[in-house]
C-alpha cells in the first residue's frame, strides 16, 4: 500500500484538472495576447479564473497578478511594494516564515530597508505583545502567513490588522496563503490585507502557476520586464494550462472539504499517541489550527531515520519545509518556537489533502508505531 502524507509539499493534481490539461492540450493551446477568436477566447477564460479566486479570499474588489507559484508572489509583494517607497522603512517579518519570505531580508536590506524579525510564541503565531511594541511610525510593511507550512499554526490576522490599524495605519500587510488558501477561511477586504500570495499546486492543481492578490491602490513595481502582461506587472506569456487548472481546482472545492480533512488529522493524531504514548505535538493541537498539517515529535527516533524506514513501507511524509529537506539542519521554524534542537531533530510533518482516506491514515500509523518500537532500541543513550 502506498499512503501520501506530504501534501504540503505539493498535492496530486484532481481528475478535474488532468481532464482539463488534456482538453486543453488539444484546443487550448493559443497565446491569450493574439487577437484572433480562439486566443480571445482563452483570455476570456483566464478573467473568469481571476474573479473566481477573488471571490474564494473576499476580495471581490482586489486585482490579481499570476505568477509562477508562490515564491515569485511572495517576492513581488515584498520587493515590488518596497521598490515604490523614496525613503527606507522597516518591515517586519515574523520569525516562522518560508524562505519565499525570510530569503527577502537580504534584498531588502540592500535596498536600504531594516527588517526586523517577529519572534513567534511556543504554539508557532506570532507574539502579538512583542509585535505591537515594534510596531511604529518606520513601519513601511509586515508580513506573516496565513498557515505555517511545518506546524499548521494560524496565525492571529485580526489581531494584526487591528494593530496596524492602531499603531502603523500606512503600513501595508502582506500574507501569504500558499498554505490557507481554500483550506482556511479568509476575507481580505475585511482584514484590510493590502496583498496576499498563494499557488495552484497546493490545492490540487498544476505547479508552475500561484498568483498575487492585491488591494486596488496598493502600490507595486514589477519584477520582471517584458511585455507588459498582467497590467504590466507581471510580463511573459501566461501559463494558460496552468492559470486555468488553478480555476478548475478552486471550482471543485467544496464546503465541507477541511472539516473531512481535520477529522482525519484528528484520527492520525489519536492512532499515533494511543500507539507510541511518548508522540508529542509541535505547535497547535490537532484541534486547533489548520486542518491539514500536523507535526509530530517521536524522540529519541531521528526523522530522518523513520522518514526512510516509511518509505520502504510506502508511506511518504517529511521532516519539515520540502525546500529544506536536502539541507538536512534542525528547523527554522521549531528553532524560533523554543523546541529543542534534539526534538526538532526526531520531528516529522504529516500534511493531508481531500484525496486523503481513512485506510493511508491507518496504515501510516501503525507502521510509525512498528518501526518506532524497533528503532528506539537502537538509539544511543
Amino acid at each position: 500500500m502506498t499512503a501520501y502524507l506530504d501534501n504540503s509539499a505539493t498535492t496530486r493534481p484532481s481528475t478535474a484538472v488532468r481532464e482539463l490539461i488534456r482538453e486543453l492540450s488539444e484546443s487550448g493551446w493559443y497565446n491569450p495576447s493574439a487577437l484572433y477568436k480562439p486566443s480571445m477566447e482563452i483570455q476570456k477564460r483566464m478573467e473568469g479564473v481571476r474573479k473566481t479566486c477573488l471571490k474564494a479570499a473576499g476580495a471581490e474588489e482586489y486585482r490579481l497578478i499570476f505568477t509562477s507559484g508562490g515564491t515569485e508572489s511572495d517576492n513581488l509583494a515584498l520587493l515590488g511594494h518596497m521598490k515604490t517607497r523614496r525613503t527606507p522603512g522597516e518591515v517586519l517579518i515574523s520569525s516562522v516564515e518560508h524562505p519565499a519570505v525570510s530569503a527577502c531580508a537580504e534584498e531588502l536590506r540592500r535596498m536600504g530597508h531594516r527588517v526586523t524579525e517577529i519572534p513567534a510564541c511556543p504554539d508557532g503565531t506570532v507574539d502579538l505583545e512583542r509585535l505591537e511594541k515594534m510596531m511604529g511610525k518606520e513601519t513601511a510593511m509586515i508580513s506573516l502567513m496565513q498557515v505555517n507550512n511545518e506546524t499548521g499554526a494560524v496565525e492571529p490576522l485580526e489581531a494584526v490588522s487591528e494593530l496596524r490599524r492602531r499603531l502603523c495605519p500606512e503600513a501595508a500587510i502582506h500574507v501569504d496563503g500558499v498554505q490557507g488558501f481554500l483550506r482556511v477561511p479568509i476575507r481580505l477586504k475585511k482584514l484590510g490585507i493590502q496583498s496576499y500570495a498563494f499557488s495552484a499546486h497546493k490545492i490540487h492543481g498544476m505547479k508552475g502557476t500561484g498568483a498575487l492578490m492585491l488591494a486596488q491602490r496598493h502600490a507595486v513595481k514589477p519584477l520582471i520586464f517584458g511585455g507588459g502582461q498582467e497590467g504590466n506587472l507581471r510580463s511573459g506569456t501566461e501559463n494558460t494550462f496552468g492559470i486555468l487548472a488553478l480555476g478548475k481546482a478552486v471550482e471543485d472545492w467544496r464546503e465541507g472539504d477541511s472539516e473531512r480533512i481535520r477529522e482525519l488529522k484528528i484520527r492520525l493524531w489519536e492512532k499515533l499517541k494511543e500507539q507510541i504514548p511518548d508522540a508529542q505535538v509541535n505547535g497547535p493541537a490537532p484541534a486547533e489550527g489548520a486542518p491539514h498539517i500536523l507535526n509530530v515529535a517521536l524522540e529519541p527516533v531521528r526523522s530522518q531515520t523513520m522518514l526512510f524506514a516509511l518509505e520502504g513501507d510506502g508511506v511518504y511524509v517529511s521532516a519539515g519545509s520540502a525546500c529544506a529537506s536536502r539541507k538536512q539542519k534542525i528547523s527554522p521554524v521549531l528553532k524560533a518556537m523554543g523546541v529543542s534542537p534534539a526534538r526538532a531533530d526526531c520531528s516529522l510533518r504529516f500534511s493531508l489533502s481531500r484525496e486523503t482516506t481513512e485506510e493511508e491514515i491507518d496504515y501510516t500509523a501503525e507502521r510509525a508505531a512498528f518501526h518506532y518500537g524497533m528503532l528506539k532500541k537502537y538509539v544511543r543513550r
